[in-house]
């Protein structure tokens, strides 16, 4: 018996408008170094100009060049989502393009991630839709599968589930599950805080600083 060459789960709530609202306000950096600065994406490159990107992941996971299942996420995509896509890091032909693009924001996704290639990069530029991926590329995709709807998919190092929030800006892209969050917006503000007294300390202008002091402490200096 052949087993079938799709699997498609359903799709998870987006998380609350407030607490996407709320990741708006927060540095990427920031949610890294509350993370043990262990999670997080790395090896994509942003392709939009500077529009946020916080979503829900809805995700893929396709064979490298095929963009099928892609399709079929972003039937059920709601406002609030971000497309997360698992393509392999293959860059030999794009996954997404500018029609995805339109239907991705017609179905209210709030960008799209990929570990793989996109084309028509202009238009996410001009489009400034937030889109981060491997490379660009002029070569299209193929629509054979197989493929994955909303399972665990491993994208830049990163094991991304269905239903974790998305977090991307000019420095990256940090994904942590729904509970996380409360924690995660709390520990921020502390480090803002701290960072805060830093920057002020600094602007004393002298050359010793306590923060420097303790970094320095631990090994004699």
């Amino acid at each position: 018996m052949v087993a079938s060459s799709f699997a498609v789960h359903s799709t998870p709530a987006a998380a609350p408008p407030e607490m996407l609202a709320a990741f708006q306000k927060v540095a990427t950096p920031h949610l890294s170094d509350n993370l043990q600065r262990l999670s997080g994406i790395v090896g994509l490159r942003r392709f939009h100009r500077q529009r946020k990107l916080v979503g829900t992941a809805i995700t893929v996971k396709t064979r490298p060049g095929d963009n099928l299942l892609i399709y079929k996420a972003l039937m059920d995509a709601t406002p609030g989502h971000v497309l997360v896509v698992d393509g392999g890091g293959d860059t030999t032909n794009a996954l997404v393009g500018e029609l995805i693009m339109l239907y991705a924001q017609q179905r209210g996704c709030t960008g799209i991630v990929i570990d793989g290639a996109i084309r028509d990069a202009a238009a996410f530029h001009d489009a400034d839709f937030p889109c981060h991926a491997r490379a660009a590329i002029h070569r299209g995709p193929y629509k054979n599968g197989p493929g994955a709807v909303n399972v665990p998919v491993c994208v830049g190092g990163q094991v991304v589930h269905p239903g974790d929030m998305v977090v991307g800006d000019e420095d990256g892209i940090v994904t942590f599950s729904q509970a996380e969050a409360p924690r995660l917006l709390e520990a921020v503000a502390q480090t803002e805080r701290f960072e805060a007294a830093i920057k002020a300390e600094i602007a004393n202008g002298k050359a010793e600083q306590s923060w420097l002091a303790k970094a320095f402490a631990p090994h004699g200096l």
